[in-house]
């Protein structure tokens, strides 16, 4: 199956609001929510994927010729590329009702690990969504990553009970789900935390633990001091607040700010190649998560398109690499990029 196969197949059942574009660009889906578009206006997600097309790669071949080494360990697990899926939920309502979140939780959970990555789980109001993706983490020897809203104090322990069953090698909360709709004027609230409620959180956890939706050296430093293991550099798609600036713009100077401190630093928003990822890279990020280009996957190929779409990106990024004169993701720098 060739991505090409993937798209066309997904155009038949994603409808109709994703329009399974061969590039992922935030256009056409624009501003319409329901739907993979942005909030307002529906820019931010335009900008998150024009701001790595303003940065360019330089060339250098005068290097040993190596194969380029694309592997990464992250807390305790080693992974073929510096690529995880990202966490969506309620794609039956934004990409088609063809799969709900259990089922399309399912095929990707285990099409990742199969793909030498891992997929970050989505979470819902529907309480099965978490149990049933906790199962299929369970299923892959802990090779997944749930993703928890930022729920009341108890809903959270249930949740975090479910997710500890998994033995998942790590735990995510999307902070900035703050935004979402049906997070708001819930009883109990659910929302933002303060640093001194994180620090909680994350002990309830008891697991390394990701904190999604940093987009200020501010955010990042207090990301680190309720004591994040690692950080996602994100705006939610730019479905959660208008106007923000891109992740490309804002990674240099939060990655600048937690270098050496051994915090963990992942970025999403637009990023739909292996040129991407390796700019990336280059602007301090450890690894990159990809969200809808994934669900397109799923829709259009299940299995064997998670399979085609990560193969594509990796071989992207090992060419990249190459063609840059590196052999292996820590040698990737400023110096292999030019504004």
């Amino acid at each position: 199956m060739t991505y090409q196969e993937v798209l066309e197949k997904a155009r038949t059942c994603s409808g109709p609001y994703c329009k399974a574009c061969p590039v992922c660009d935030g256009r056409a889906c624009r501003n319409q929510i329901p739907g993979p578009g942005a909030k307002g206006v529906g820019d931010t997600a335009i900008r998150n994927y024009d701001q790595w097309k303003k940065i360019r790669v330089n060339m250098d071949t005068l290097n040993e010729n190596k194969t380029p080494d694309t592997s990464i360990n992250l807390f305790g697990k080693k992974f073929r590329y510096p690529i995880f899926a990202g966490p969506v939920g309620a794609v039956n309502l934004h990409y088609g009702d063809k799969l709900d979140d259990v089922a399309y939780n399912n095929i990707l959970v285990k099409a990742c690990a199969d793909a030498g990555i891992a997929a970050f789980t989505g979470d819902g109001t529907n309480p099965d969504v978490m149990k049933a993706a906790c199962g299929a983490i369970r299923a892959n020897n802990g090779v997944g990553i749930p993703t928890v809203k930022p729920w009341d104090a108890n809903t959270l322990k249930e949740k975090f009970a479910l997710i500890k069953d998994s033995d998942s090698f790590a735990v995510a909360m999307d902070i900035d789900a703050a935004g979402l709709p049906f997070l708001q004027n819930l009883t109990p609230p659910a929302g933002s935390k303060t640093v001194e409620e994180m620090k909680d959180i994350i002990h309830m956890a008891g697991k390394p633990f990701i904190i999604k939706g940093v987009m200020t050296v501010r955010g990042a430093v207090k990301a680190r001091a309720a004591g994040a293991d690692a950080i996602v550099v994100s705006n939610h798609g730019g479905r959660v607040l208008d106007q923000c600036p891109s992740t490309a713009e804002v990674l240099p100077e939060i990655s600048e700010v937690l270098f050496g401190t051994g915090v963990k630093i992942l970025v999403d928003g637009g990023i739909r190649s292996g040129v991407d990822i390796f700019k990336a890279l280059a602007l301090g990020a450890d690894a990159v998560i990809i969200a809808r280009p994934y669900v397109t996957a799923v829709y259009g190929g299940e299995s064997e398109g998670v399979q085609c779409l990560t193969d594509k990106l990796g071989s992207e990024l090992a060419d990249t690499m190459k063609m840059c004169g590196v052999s292996s993701l820590h040698e990737i720098s400023g110096e292999n990029i030019h504004f």
